[in-house]
């Protein structure tokens, strides 16, 4: 409660510009941010849109908008905002850049009109409206007017009780007139932490010398943070500032680091992985000239020297492979070429010392290095053995562990538990020995085989490394709520069980199960499976909740826990399955989990009857399947392609 006065004030002409409008490296990463789309994701659905007459051609270095373009813009903002929210004079977006694709606008509804998100809404899916509704408002906020307001910075001075003078300082903004904010709002990546240009901190209205109220004061802490990781949307505004990639290639670089299992996502950050470091090391190593960014920017051009048809595609990869005098300064060819290079290298190459990485030393100054093998990553030191000899210690490392997470106390963990596995006990129905161990997927029981009978031979050596045939042991990954440690042998006889037969579905005879995999619990039908919500319904879960997890439309990808019905319904009449009426994009609408029918004006969801969802339902069946979107489609007017150059 103590009271506090307004030392100063400073007040600031606030503007903000519109951004222009999108290309492709920015499109990918707004879509990133915003929408939550991968690169390849993004790439597809603008595909899919520039095919069907949306958008213009969706690979392009260029910012600028063409004279129609512009207009159609400009007409827009003023048909929905008004006049004051267009800017006065058409804006030029030029962006100066070496090999941009001039041959191309910047990524905008396509036409000489564009058609407002509503327009389209039920010609499109939902992924191509979202991000066509997002090139939409970019492409009308770039000829809208700047954004209006005030930054204010405040000093607030008190005295404390021991008499001493305190001055506490807040600074934010306030948005007199919004411009192009009125149609878009840029966001940022939250994990570099930073601030939208348009995030408004509003103050309230303050004057020098006004007394104010101080109802709570708290201490924050500052600490300075490491970068944040690489995120989709980020790691292509570093590859385009690096010159490295082009809009055609961004999508499949990102794609293809991730199908070599070079990252992998963790939410949206990007978490390199132990044989990522391998290769890394590998390439600095012995091949440096390769992964140096300048000689990868210079062949970025020389390639586009290409494209544009100035440079022979066969003199120039000869040149590269064999060496030659063309090329620019970091080039392979003024070196000897790539096949001297790899020549001279290659054998110098020692496969253990690059599938090694070096940590830390432990207390005792013993080095302990993560090995990457066949069979993936593990930590390995130098020990002494009961002989009095070194002897190698290992421990297996789980997918699940990242190399910023892998501490020494960690390690010292790892190296701790038994690799052979905890003897939990025996299975009372095979006599079986049941061990709980630490794999590279994690954590997991299983049961200990007797080794196979030796069959007679006849006299012929078997193969070298052939495994002897036989049954393979039953495994089960513990669940996140058990420990390594504490899980016991009926924890391990239960999840040894799985799968679990949950019944048979009466309407088409298959067989139900219940089953837990790599990115957790599931329902399997055929070939059909649905996620469960926890993993103890692995048991649990009987034939009548698996059906109405059945009943419901199966969700596109891994998009969380299903959206609750609106309300639970009896059975149809035609299908013999439970109806539920359910929210949708358009409104409510009943389904039996294969029919989907819209209520109609009049139909209430609290008061429908089961006789009017069963109706709707067989007037939809009657009525056949959607005709697809482009069996009939509106004809937009596109870009002029480029046709010299098929290189992005």
């Amino acid at each position: 409660g103590a009271t506090l006065s307004v030392a100063s004030v400073d007040e600031k002409p606030y503007t903000r510009r519109p951004y222009a409008p999108f290309m492709t490296s920015t499109l990918q990463q707004e879509a990133g941010r915003k929408l939550r789309f991968s690169s390849e994701r993004t790439m597809s659905i603008a595909q899919r849109l520039y095919e069907n007459g949306y958008i213009t051609y969706m690979r392009t270095d260029s910012t600028t908008l063409s004279e129609s373009a512009i207009n159609a813009a400009r007409n827009q903002a003023r048909q929905l905002y008004g006049d004051e929210y267009v800017n006065p004079s058409p804006r030029q977006y030029n962006r100066k850049v070496k090999n941009a694709q001039e041959a191309h606008e910047a990524i905008r509804p396509a036409g000489d009109v564009f058609a407002t998100p509503d327009a389209v809404r039920r010609e499109l899916d939902s992924d191509e409206f979202r991000l066509y509704e997002l090139i939409w408002q970019r492409t009308v906020a770039s000829q809208m007017a700047d954004a209006r307001g005030t930054t204010l910075s405040l000093r607030i001075a008190g005295t404390a009780a021991d008499g001493r003078e305190a001055t506490f300082t807040a600074s934010g903004r306030t948005i007199t007139f919004p411009g192009f904010l009125k149609a878009y709002v840029e966001t940022v990546d939250e994990l570099a932490g930073g601030e939208a240009d348009d995030a408004e901190s509003r103050l309230p209205e303050l004057r020098q010398g006004q007394r104010v109220a101080a109802n709570r004061l708290t201490a924050d802490g500052h600490t300075t943070n490491p970068p944040a990781r690489y995120t989709e949307a980020s790691l292509i505004k570093a590859l385009e500032e690096l010159g490295i990639g082009r809009p055609s290639t961004y999508s499949s670089i990102i794609k293809t680091i991730q199908d070599r299992g070079y990252v992998h996502k963790k939410g949206s950050a990007l978490v390199p992985s132990w044989v990522a470091f391998a290769v890394t090391g590998l390439l600095e190593q012995h091949f440096g000239r390769l992964v140096d960014y300048d000689f990868t920017a210079a062949m970025e051009d020389e390639l586009d020297e290409i494209a544009n048809g100035h440079e022979r595609r066969d003199n120039w990869l000869s040149n590269f492979y064999f060496g030659g005098e063309h090329g620019v300064a970091h080039s392979i060819a003024r070196a000897g070429g790539l096949k001297k290079l790899v020549g001279v290298n290659l054998e110098g190459i020692d496969a253990r010392e690059v599938n090694s990485i070096k940590l830390f030393d432990d207390e005792h100054g013993r080095p302990i290095v993560v090995r990457v093998g066949k069979n993936g990553p593990y930590l390995e030191r130098m020990i002494t053995g009961d002989d009095g000899e070194p002897t190698p210690q290992r421990a297996n490392l789980s997918d699940e562990i990242t190399p910023d997470e892998l501490t020494l106390e960690l390690a010292e963990t790892l190296f701790a538990t038994p690799q052979e596995g905890r003897v939990l006990g025996v299975d009372p129905a095979t006599g079986h020995e049941i061990v709980a161990k630490d794999g590279r997927y994690g954590p997991y029981v299983t049961e200990v085989l007797p080794p196979p009978p030796e069959e007679d031979d006849g006299g012929v050596t078997a193969k070298k490394g052939k495994k002897p045939t036989g049954p393979k042991p039953r495994t089960g990954s513990l669940f996140r709520s058990m420990d390594l440690q504490t899980v016991t042998l009926e924890d391990a006889l239960r999840l040894l069980s799985l799968p679990r037969v949950v019944g048979v579905d009466p309407q088409s005879g298959e067989e139900i199960t219940a089953q837990n995999g790599r990115y957790g619990p599931y329902l399997k039908r055929g070939t059909d499976s649905r996620s469960l919500a926890t993993e103890e319904q692995l048991f649990d879960v009987s034939l009548e909740e698996a059906l109405k997890i059945y009943a419901e439309p199966k969700r596109r990808g891994r998009q969380g826990a299903a959206t609750p019905p609106l309300r639970e319904l009896g059975v149809d009449q035609a299908s013999g399955k439970p109806m539920v009426i359910k929210d949708g994009r358009f409104g409510p609408y009943v389904t039996d989990g294969e029919t989907n029918a819209s209520l109609r004006k009049g139909d209430d969801v609290l008061s429908i009857t089961d006789e009017r969802a069963s109706e709707l339902l067989a007037e939809r069946r009657a009525r056949g399947p959607v005709a697809k979107r482009t069996t009939k489609k509106v004809v937009r007017k596109k870009a002029p392609a480029k046709k010299a150059a098929k290189r992005g």
